[in-house]
């Protein structure tokens, strides 16, 4: 789906809606965290980022042609995880990662680190990465709490 704000690429729309669909099965289709207390994190995980629109943005200035405004704001993966946490009243920290191992494993450590430190009551994860060569794009979301031990 399209996301307003958001051209050109399918990196955010695509964020945005699996994190939809992952905040959908915990909170419903309200806009808003279950617990008004609660800090849920956002963390963004993907190797190459927005790829379609670095390559717009790089044929348009290497053409000499002038970029649209609303390239700059969506040029960082935190624009669209900021506007997660905007549309659905994420309280806690936005964290983007470009993962040098697996992206689960970095993504569930980033979330492990907000959870024990206590920055965060949960973690939304997304992963995240456009197809090339002919492979299609794909996302997933996974929301996170610190689990409770004796």
């Amino acid at each position: 789906p399209t996301l307003p704000g958001f051209v050109v690429s399918s990196f955010s729309p695509l964020v945005a809606a699996v994190a939809e669909r992952c905040l959908t099965r915990r909170h419903g289709d309200r806009p808003a965290p279950a617990d008004p207390g609660e800090r849920t994190a956002v963390v963004l995980v993907s190797a190459a980022g927005d790829r379609v629109s670095a390559d717009h943005v790089h044929r348009t200035v290497a053409d000499g042609g002038r970029l649209g405004p609303l390239f700059f704001f969506q040029s960082v993966p935190n624009s669209v995880a900021g506007h997660v946490a905007t549309r659905w009243g994420l309280r806690g920290p936005v964290v983007c990662l470009a993962p040098v191992g697996d992206p689960r494993t970095e993504a569930l450590d980033s979330a492990d680190l907000l959870l024990h430190d206590g920055d965060a009551d949960e973690a939304l994860l997304v992963l995240i990465e456009q197809g090339h060569d002919g492979t299609a794009d794909h996302a997933a979301a996974l929301l996170v709490t610190r689990r409770e031990t004796a």
